[in-house]
């Protein structure tokens, strides 16, 4: 299956820039044909209203043709931060939650349990 990973921001900087670049019905067509499209860490930083909006469009693209898998800090009901327009971020998230298994997680960093580890045997505490 071909699988395109993206962080959310460079998602919407690679839109943006093809934008500018008059490219973007050409990077559109390609993150349509990918059978899986990953998108990680979203809600790291808001997006601008012309990504969050490029950013919908891909996603309304895909929408009940291709899979998506979606990572977040924030719960939907943060998402408005994210995407910064209250109407834009609902219809995203009709389409998303639509036919989605929703996975929340609940644990602590993996990271940042590794960095308490290595500070206690730094310290021999």
């Amino acid at each position: 299956m071909s699988t395109r990973f993206v962080t959310g921001c460079g998602l919407a900087n690679e839109l943006i820039e093809a934008r500018q670049e008059k490219e973007l019905g050409r990077l559109l067509q390609r993150y349509t044909r990918y059978g899986l499209l990953i998108i990680d860490e979203l809600g790291y930083v808001p997006f601008s209203r012309e990504g969050a909006e490029l950013l919908f469009q891909v996603l309304a693209t895909r929408h009940e043709r291709a899979s998506v898998i979606i990572t977040s800090n924030l719960g939907f009901a943060n998402w408005t931060q994210i995407f910064g327009e209250a109407t834009l971020t609902a219809a995203l998230l009709d389409q998303l939650t639509h036919k989605a298994y929703i996975i929340n997680c609940h644990w602590e960093s993996f990271r940042f349990r590794e960095s308490l580890k290595n500070q206690e045997e730094d310290c021999h505490c």
